[in-house]
Protein backbone atom coordinates (compact mmCIF):
# COMPACT_ATOMS: atom_id res chain seq x y z
CA UNK A 1 0.00 0.00 0.00
CA UNK A 2 1.14 3.73 -0.64
CA UNK A 3 2.19 6.59 1.81
CA UNK A 4 -1.56 7.37 1.71
CA UNK A 5 -3.12 4.32 2.59
CA UNK A 6 -4.42 3.13 -0.61
CA UNK A 7 -3.04 1.77 -3.79
CA UNK A 8 -1.49 4.06 -6.76
CA UNK A 9 -3.36 3.15 -9.38
CA UNK A 10 -2.08 2.55 -13.39
CA UNK A 11 -4.79 2.27 -16.08
CA UNK A 12 -3.24 1.30 -19.31
CA UNK A 13 -4.31 0.97 -22.74
CA UNK A 14 -2.70 -1.23 -25.85
CA UNK A 15 -3.65 -0.17 -28.93
CA UNK A 16 -3.27 -1.15 -32.31
CA UNK A 17 -5.06 1.19 -34.94
CA UNK A 18 -8.21 2.17 -33.28
CA UNK A 19 -7.61 5.84 -32.51
CA UNK A 20 -11.33 6.78 -32.70
CA UNK A 21 -12.65 4.53 -29.76
CA UNK A 22 -9.52 5.24 -28.18
CA UNK A 23 -10.78 8.99 -28.10
CA UNK A 24 -14.19 7.70 -26.80
CA UNK A 25 -12.35 5.64 -23.74
CA UNK A 26 -9.58 8.70 -23.31
CA UNK A 27 -13.21 10.81 -23.00
CA UNK A 28 -14.43 8.42 -19.76
CA UNK A 29 -11.23 8.49 -18.29
CA UNK A 30 -11.05 11.95 -18.11
CA UNK A 31 -14.30 11.57 -16.17
CA UNK A 32 -13.36 9.25 -13.52
CA UNK A 33 -14.42 10.87 -10.58
CA UNK A 34 -10.95 10.99 -8.14
CA UNK A 35 -9.11 8.23 -6.61
CA UNK A 36 -7.66 7.91 -2.97
CA UNK A 37 -4.20 8.05 -3.79
CA UNK A 38 -4.18 9.35 -7.70
CA UNK A 39 -4.03 7.27 -10.63
CA UNK A 40 -1.76 7.40 -13.90
CA UNK A 41 -2.91 6.77 -17.60
CA UNK A 42 -0.58 5.17 -19.68
CA UNK A 43 -1.30 4.43 -23.84
CA UNK A 44 0.97 2.05 -24.92
CA UNK A 45 0.76 1.93 -28.96
CA UNK A 46 1.57 -1.08 -30.47
CA UNK A 47 2.32 0.01 -33.71
CA UNK A 48 -0.49 1.75 -34.82
CA UNK A 49 -0.74 3.43 -38.22
CA UNK A 50 -3.16 5.90 -37.83
CA UNK A 51 -3.69 9.08 -35.80
CA UNK A 52 -3.33 7.40 -32.24
CA UNK A 53 -0.53 9.80 -31.32
CA UNK A 54 -2.40 12.70 -31.76
CA UNK A 55 -5.90 11.32 -30.75
CA UNK A 56 -3.08 11.17 -26.96
CA UNK A 57 -1.96 14.37 -27.57
CA UNK A 58 -5.49 15.83 -28.06
CA UNK A 59 -6.00 15.09 -24.05
CA UNK A 60 -2.78 16.59 -23.09
CA UNK A 61 -4.84 19.57 -20.70
CA UNK A 62 -7.04 16.37 -18.68
CA UNK A 63 -5.89 15.29 -15.28
CA UNK A 64 -4.72 12.99 -15.44
CA UNK A 65 -2.87 13.85 -18.85
CA UNK A 66 -2.23 10.22 -20.46
CA UNK A 67 1.12 9.68 -21.12
CA UNK A 68 2.38 8.00 -24.89
CA UNK A 69 4.61 4.97 -25.09
CA UNK A 70 5.77 2.84 -28.43
CA UNK A 71 6.19 -0.85 -28.43
CA UNK A 72 7.51 -2.15 -31.33
CA UNK A 73 7.45 -5.72 -30.69
CA UNK A 74 3.68 -6.56 -32.40
CA UNK A 75 1.19 -8.41 -29.85
CA UNK A 76 -1.16 -7.55 -27.28
CA UNK A 77 0.98 -9.37 -24.37
CA UNK A 78 4.31 -7.58 -25.64
CA UNK A 79 2.18 -4.01 -24.98
CA UNK A 80 0.83 -5.72 -21.95
CA UNK A 81 4.71 -6.29 -20.53
CA UNK A 82 5.51 -3.30 -21.80
CA UNK A 83 3.12 -1.44 -19.53
CA UNK A 84 3.75 -3.83 -16.53
CA UNK A 85 7.30 -2.19 -17.15
CA UNK A 86 6.15 1.59 -17.36
CA UNK A 87 3.47 1.25 -14.86
CA UNK A 88 3.98 3.21 -11.47
CA UNK A 89 0.82 1.97 -9.71
CA UNK A 90 0.59 -0.41 -6.86
CA UNK A 91 -2.52 -1.48 -9.15
CA UNK A 92 -2.41 -2.19 -13.09
CA UNK A 93 -6.07 -1.80 -14.57
CA UNK A 94 -5.02 -3.09 -18.17
CA UNK A 95 -8.26 -1.97 -20.13
CA UNK A 96 -9.44 -2.61 -23.79
CA UNK A 97 -8.85 0.94 -26.37
CA UNK A 98 -12.95 0.46 -27.15
CA UNK A 99 -14.55 0.59 -24.03
CA UNK A 100 -16.93 2.97 -22.57
CA UNK A 101 -16.60 3.55 -18.42
CA UNK A 102 -19.21 4.74 -15.72
CA UNK A 103 -17.01 7.75 -13.64
CA UNK A 104 -16.23 5.24 -10.43
CA UNK A 105 -15.02 2.32 -12.66
CA UNK A 106 -11.47 2.68 -11.50
CA UNK A 107 -12.66 3.10 -7.82
CA UNK A 108 -14.78 0.10 -8.44
CA UNK A 109 -12.14 -2.01 -9.67
CA UNK A 110 -9.89 -0.86 -7.19
CA UNK A 111 -11.59 -1.57 -4.16
CA UNK A 112 -11.45 -5.53 -3.30
CA UNK A 113 -7.71 -4.37 -3.58
CA UNK A 114 -8.02 -1.82 -1.02
CA UNK A 115 -9.92 -4.50 1.72
CA UNK A 116 -7.52 -7.61 1.16
CA UNK A 117 -5.54 -6.77 4.05
CA UNK A 118 -4.03 -10.01 3.02
CA UNK A 119 -2.88 -9.38 -0.24
CA UNK A 120 -4.60 -13.04 -1.28
CA UNK A 121 -6.12 -11.25 -4.36
CA UNK A 122 -3.69 -11.14 -7.38
CA UNK A 123 -6.52 -9.57 -9.76
CA UNK A 124 -9.88 -8.38 -10.36
CA UNK A 125 -12.14 -8.46 -13.68
CA UNK A 126 -15.19 -5.89 -13.86
CA UNK A 127 -18.62 -7.08 -15.75
CA UNK A 128 -18.04 -6.37 -19.94
CA UNK A 129 -21.46 -5.43 -21.61
CA UNK A 130 -21.18 -5.77 -25.65
CA UNK A 131 -22.82 -3.01 -27.74
CA UNK A 132 -23.36 -2.32 -30.99
CA UNK A 133 -22.85 0.64 -32.43
CA UNK A 134 -24.17 -0.16 -35.93
CA UNK A 135 -26.52 -2.86 -34.91
CA UNK A 136 -26.53 -6.49 -34.35
CA UNK A 137 -27.63 -9.21 -36.86
CA UNK A 138 -30.30 -11.86 -35.46
CA UNK A 139 -27.82 -14.74 -36.16
CA UNK A 140 -25.21 -13.97 -34.23
CA UNK A 141 -26.41 -12.36 -31.29
CA UNK A 142 -26.28 -15.43 -29.39
CA UNK A 143 -22.59 -14.77 -29.24
CA UNK A 144 -22.90 -11.64 -27.50
CA UNK A 145 -24.09 -11.47 -24.04
CA UNK A 146 -22.62 -9.84 -21.10
CA UNK A 147 -19.91 -11.44 -19.06
CA UNK A 148 -21.47 -11.19 -15.78
CA UNK A 149 -20.27 -13.97 -13.24
CA UNK A 150 -21.48 -12.87 -10.12
CA UNK A 151 -24.07 -10.16 -8.78
CA UNK A 152 -21.71 -9.13 -5.74
CA UNK A 153 -18.12 -8.50 -5.52
CA UNK A 154 -15.92 -11.72 -4.16
CA UNK A 155 -14.25 -14.48 -5.96
CA UNK A 156 -14.56 -16.55 -9.18
CA UNK A 157 -14.01 -20.16 -9.48
CA UNK A 158 -10.76 -21.52 -11.37
CA UNK A 159 -13.51 -22.74 -14.37
CA UNK A 160 -13.93 -18.81 -14.70
CA UNK A 161 -12.03 -16.36 -16.14
CA UNK A 162 -12.85 -12.65 -16.77
CA UNK A 163 -12.14 -10.71 -20.52
CA UNK A 164 -8.47 -8.89 -20.58
CA UNK A 165 -10.90 -5.75 -21.51
CA UNK A 166 -11.77 -5.08 -18.22
CA UNK A 167 -8.88 -6.58 -16.24
CA UNK A 168 -6.78 -5.18 -12.79
CA UNK A 169 -3.93 -7.23 -11.31
CA UNK A 170 -1.74 -6.18 -8.09
CA UNK A 171 1.62 -5.35 -9.39
CA UNK A 172 3.40 -7.33 -7.70
CA UNK A 173 2.04 -10.54 -8.82
CA UNK A 174 4.07 -9.98 -12.27
CA UNK A 175 7.18 -10.06 -10.22
CA UNK A 176 7.11 -12.83 -8.24
CA UNK A 177 5.13 -14.86 -10.90
CA UNK A 178 6.86 -13.10 -14.13
CA UNK A 179 5.00 -11.79 -17.26
CA UNK A 180 2.62 -12.38 -20.01
CA UNK A 181 3.06 -15.39 -22.18
CA UNK A 182 4.21 -13.85 -25.68
CA UNK A 183 3.50 -16.85 -26.99
CA UNK A 184 -0.36 -16.88 -26.28
CA UNK A 185 -0.21 -13.66 -28.46
CA UNK A 186 -3.02 -11.36 -30.44
CA UNK A 187 -1.03 -10.05 -33.18
CA UNK A 188 -2.72 -7.32 -35.70
CA UNK A 189 -5.65 -8.48 -36.69
CA UNK A 190 -5.10 -11.98 -35.79
CA UNK A 191 -7.73 -12.97 -33.32
CA UNK A 192 -5.63 -15.72 -31.49
CA UNK A 193 -5.19 -14.76 -27.59
CA UNK A 194 -5.43 -16.20 -24.53
CA UNK A 195 -2.48 -14.87 -22.68
CA UNK A 196 -4.87 -13.56 -19.28
CA UNK A 197 -6.15 -16.60 -19.21
CA UNK A 198 -2.99 -18.16 -19.01
CA UNK A 199 -1.58 -15.74 -16.29
CA UNK A 200 -4.53 -15.71 -13.99
CA UNK A 201 -4.13 -19.74 -14.22
CA UNK A 202 -0.55 -19.29 -12.91
CA UNK A 203 -1.63 -17.35 -10.10
CA UNK A 204 -4.27 -19.59 -9.50
CA UNK A 205 -1.86 -22.33 -8.92
CA UNK A 206 0.40 -20.12 -6.50
CA UNK A 207 -2.48 -19.82 -4.11
CA UNK A 208 -3.62 -16.34 -5.18
CA UNK A 209 -7.14 -15.43 -5.83
CA UNK A 210 -9.32 -13.72 -8.73
CA UNK A 211 -12.27 -11.60 -7.59
CA UNK A 212 -14.98 -10.31 -9.78
CA UNK A 213 -16.52 -6.49 -9.17
CA UNK A 214 -19.74 -6.22 -10.93
CA UNK A 215 -19.75 -2.62 -10.24
CA UNK A 216 -16.62 -2.05 -12.19
CA UNK A 217 -18.70 -2.90 -15.71
CA UNK A 218 -17.43 -1.48 -19.15
CA UNK A 219 -19.51 -1.53 -22.23
CA UNK A 220 -17.55 -3.31 -25.11
CA UNK A 221 -18.19 -1.22 -28.51
CA UNK A 222 -18.60 -4.09 -31.53
CA UNK A 223 -18.57 -2.40 -34.63
CA UNK A 224 -20.52 -3.83 -37.63
CA UNK A 225 -16.98 -5.53 -38.67
CA UNK A 226 -17.54 -7.97 -35.97
CA UNK A 227 -20.88 -8.89 -37.11
CA UNK A 228 -19.60 -10.35 -40.32
CA UNK A 229 -19.56 -14.03 -41.34
CA UNK A 230 -15.97 -13.23 -42.09
CA UNK A 231 -14.92 -12.37 -38.15
CA UNK A 232 -17.35 -14.49 -36.44
CA UNK A 233 -16.16 -17.78 -38.15
CA UNK A 234 -12.22 -16.04 -37.67
CA UNK A 235 -13.13 -15.81 -34.24
CA UNK A 236 -14.67 -19.17 -33.59
CA UNK A 237 -11.35 -20.41 -34.87
CA UNK A 238 -9.09 -18.53 -33.25
CA UNK A 239 -11.19 -18.74 -29.78
CA UNK A 240 -10.76 -23.27 -30.18
CA UNK A 241 -7.01 -22.76 -30.51
CA UNK A 242 -6.66 -20.62 -27.93
CA UNK A 243 -8.70 -23.17 -26.00
CA UNK A 244 -6.82 -25.97 -27.00
CA UNK A 245 -3.39 -24.34 -25.72
CA UNK A 246 -4.67 -23.46 -22.57
CA UNK A 247 -6.33 -26.79 -21.79
CA UNK A 248 -4.46 -29.44 -23.63
CA UNK A 249 -0.59 -28.44 -21.65
CA UNK A 250 -1.68 -30.44 -19.21
CA UNK A 251 -4.21 -32.96 -20.39
CA UNK A 252 -3.77 -35.47 -23.02
CA UNK A 253 -7.10 -36.86 -22.35
CA UNK A 254 -8.66 -33.52 -23.16
CA UNK A 255 -6.63 -33.29 -26.08
CA UNK A 256 -8.06 -36.79 -27.40
CA UNK A 257 -11.67 -36.07 -26.11
CA UNK A 258 -12.00 -32.77 -28.02
CA UNK A 259 -10.15 -34.25 -31.55
CA UNK A 260 -12.85 -37.04 -31.58
CA UNK A 261 -15.48 -35.11 -30.86
CA UNK A 262 -14.70 -32.10 -32.96
CA UNK A 263 -14.21 -34.59 -36.26
CA UNK A 264 -17.83 -35.20 -35.34
CA UNK A 265 -18.71 -32.03 -35.06
CA UNK A 266 -17.26 -30.15 -38.43
CA UNK A 267 -19.10 -32.74 -40.51
CA UNK A 268 -22.18 -32.37 -39.08
CA UNK A 269 -22.42 -28.99 -38.91
CA UNK A 270 -21.06 -28.30 -42.04
CA UNK A 271 -24.17 -30.75 -43.25
CA UNK A 272 -26.44 -28.76 -41.77
CA UNK A 273 -25.14 -25.53 -42.75
CA UNK A 274 -25.84 -26.88 -46.24
CA UNK A 275 -29.34 -28.07 -45.60
CA UNK A 276 -30.00 -24.20 -44.13
CA UNK A 277 -28.51 -22.62 -47.20
CA UNK A 278 -31.10 -24.85 -49.64
CA UNK A 279 -33.79 -23.86 -47.53
CA UNK A 280 -32.70 -19.62 -47.81
CA UNK A 281 -32.24 -19.84 -44.08
CA UNK A 282 -29.45 -17.57 -44.37
CA UNK A 283 -28.83 -16.96 -40.27
CA UNK A 284 -29.25 -20.70 -39.51
CA UNK A 285 -26.60 -21.70 -42.15
CA UNK A 286 -23.94 -19.01 -41.38
CA UNK A 287 -24.61 -20.09 -37.80
CA UNK A 288 -23.70 -23.54 -38.61
CA UNK A 289 -20.69 -22.65 -40.42
CA UNK A 290 -19.03 -20.99 -37.50
CA UNK A 291 -19.79 -23.74 -35.49
CA UNK A 292 -18.15 -26.11 -38.28
CA UNK A 293 -14.85 -23.49 -38.21
CA UNK A 294 -14.75 -23.61 -34.29
CA UNK A 295 -14.37 -27.19 -34.59
CA UNK A 296 -11.91 -27.00 -37.07
CA UNK A 297 -9.75 -24.87 -35.08
CA UNK A 298 -9.89 -27.35 -32.61
CA UNK A 299 -8.53 -30.00 -35.35
CA UNK A 300 -5.78 -27.40 -36.64
CA UNK A 301 -4.47 -26.75 -32.91
CA UNK A 302 -5.02 -30.15 -31.13
CA UNK A 303 -2.11 -32.11 -33.47
CA UNK A 304 0.11 -28.73 -32.78
CA UNK A 305 -0.53 -28.55 -29.13
CA UNK A 306 0.52 -32.61 -28.53
CA UNK A 307 3.33 -31.45 -30.64
CA UNK A 308 4.56 -29.07 -28.17
CA UNK A 309 3.69 -25.88 -30.90
CA UNK A 310 1.57 -23.36 -30.53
Amino acid sequence: MSALGSPYVTVAIPTYNRSAFLRQTLEGLSRQRPVTGGFEIIVIDNNSRDDTRSVVAEFSEASPAPQYVVETQQGLDHARNRAVHEAKGEILILADDDILMDPDWVTQLVAPFRADSKSKIAAVGGEVIPVFPDGLPEWVAEWHSPLAFRAETGPLTAQQSPMGANLAFRKSVFERHGLFSTTLDRKGSALFSGGETEMLNRLRQAGLEVWFAPAAKVKHQMPASRTTFRYAARHAFDSARSRVVDRGRTSIGYLVSRLLANALKVLVYSLIGILWALLLQTGNSKKAWVRAWRSCGYLYQIPRTAMGKI
